[in-house]
């Protein structure tokens, strides 16, 4: 399918920028570069900035609660996006307020600790510290530790995976859904179709991408074959629990998205795979002037809500 006219629209228009590539900049100047449409704040029921304790000093987390008055809600434990060395909770702000409102829960962003100055595993362990903080510490975010959720997006999808498969192995906490938003899971893998199809000019390249993993791991010879770095190597991932995940046409990352969603369909995994046609890689984040990533949101509010709200069959 050829480009969606408003991602084709957005291309232009970042082209037209002459922004230098990230991995040709310090991962510092990166950060400032990395500027993501938020378009206008949807509004929610509270939001509150806080830190929680972490493995090696504090975590912050920014907690979003939907309009709805309850008791206890539904959470998402939310991991950013940006290749583990950009990003944070302020860039991926519109994604949290989106899913709060339409799956109706908590929505938690993780500010996990970034590389290259905190390379592999420091992020996982910030993520599962706070998954695991939350469930044990529900009272205090009114969460309802039978309901919470993972999820992601990039290389926090490749995180939101990766404490899945975690919290599986350790027996805790309980999480009863994953959502993979075009995740990052198969990068010690051979080049995918897709990653050599979209390898340029499609907003994510593949430079890029080989950046943030030099930027992220320890180096190939003592990370490779490691599946909390790459999720895809994980032997059995029979038990997680169930998952939505979306991928896009043009995304370098798109077949190893997909390849995760089928390991999990032959594993018995409830999974619901998406691939939406005509645009790239980060088109939820910017759903302000993508349309399709406005339904992808729904989509996957949809999906978080079915699954924190069943309905229950009538009494026959």
């Amino acid at each position: 399918m050829s480009l969606d006219p408003q991602t084709k629209m957005l291309l232009d228009y970042l082209a037209s920028l002459g922004t230098p590539p990230l991995e040709t900049l310090t991962p510092e100047l990166a950060r400032r570069a990395f500027q993501l449409p938020q378009g206008e704040i949807e509004a929610v029921g509270n939001v509150e900035d806080r830190k929680i304790p972490g493995p090696e000093g504090e975590i912050p987390v920014r907690i979003y609660y939907p309009q709805e008055a309850q008791t206890r809600y539904p959470a998402l434990i939310y991991y950013h996006g940006g290749g583990w060395v950009v990003g944070n909770i302020d860039s991926h702000d519109n994604i949290c307020r989106a899913l709060t409102n339409l799956a109706n829960c908590v929505t938690i962003s993780v500010d996990y600790r970034l590389a290259p100055e905190h390379k592999f595993p420091a992020p996982v362990y910030d993520c599962y510290a706070a998954v695991e903080y939350v469930s044990e510490h529900a009272d205090e975010f009114q969460v309802d530790p039978r309901r919470i959720a993972v999820g992601g997006d990039s290389a926090g999808g490749n995180l939101a995976a990766v404490i899945s498969n975690l919290a599986k192995d350790k027996q805790t906490p309980a999480i009863c859904f994953q959502l993979l938003l075009y995740p990052a899971t198969n990068i010690w893998g051979e080049p995918t179709p897709s990653m050599l199809e979209n390898a340029e000019g499609y907003f994510l390249t593949r430079g890029t991408m080989e950046w943030f993993l030099d930027c992220y791991s320890n180096g190939e010879e003592e990370d490779k074959g490691n599946p909390l770095l790459a999720p895809i190597l994980f032997e059995n991932v029979s038990g997680l629990p169930p998952a939505l995940v979306i991928t896009a046409e043009y995304d370098p990352l798109r077949d190893e998205g997909e390849l995760y969603a089928k390991k999990l369909e032959d594993a018995g995994v409830k999974v619901e795979l998406v691939r939406y046609e005509g645009t790239i890689h980060g088109f939820m984040s910017m759903a302000s002037v993508i349309g399709l990533g406005k339904a992808a949101l729904e989509k996957s509010g949809l999906a978080l809500k079915e699954v924190f709200y069943p309905v229950k069959s009538p009494i026959k």
